[in-house]
């Protein structure tokens, strides 16, 4: 199955990551989501996400580092539109420039907020829960 998926992350107390080798952002706690796209495989990508055994290479790999998927959400399309979804959280909640949109103009792909607003966004977003 092609398309995006949304990440719903709980970080339980305020936490500074480092991303890559280079950058730290101070993340505060609470709820968090992450948009992302899998074209080659949203089954695939959700494994490789909630696996403790994998190479750090994206972003969202430090985070989870510290923070704990609770759900995850799809949305199945043979067209990238990660961008479309995140741009959805923008206007609305704390964003951290950078994150997981190295890739493309967004200013981020992570987003900090109330779990209840943010959950009315992903289903606003049109995404279904992923059973894992």
């Amino acid at each position: 199955m092609k398309g995006s998926y949304v990440l719903f992350i709980e970080l339980s107390s305020e936490k500074r990551i480092p991303i890559g080798k280079k950058r730290f952002f101070i993340f505060p706690s609470g709820w968090y989501v992450y948009v992302g796209s899998a074209m080659n495989g949203i089954e695939r990508r959700v494994k490789r996400h909630l696996s403790n055994e994998k190479r750090m290479h994206w972003h969202i790999d430090y985070f989870l580092q510290y923070a704990q998927i609770k759900k995850i959400f799809y949305k199945q399309s043979s067209n990238k539109e990660e961008c479309e979804i995140a741009q959805s959280f923008i206007r609305s909640f704390n964003k951290f420039k950078g994150f997981g949109s190295s890739d493309c103009s967004c200013e981020s792909h992570l987003f900090h907020g109330s779990k209840a607003q943010l959950l009315e966004l992903i289903d606003t977003a049109g995404c279904s829960e992923y059973r894992f």
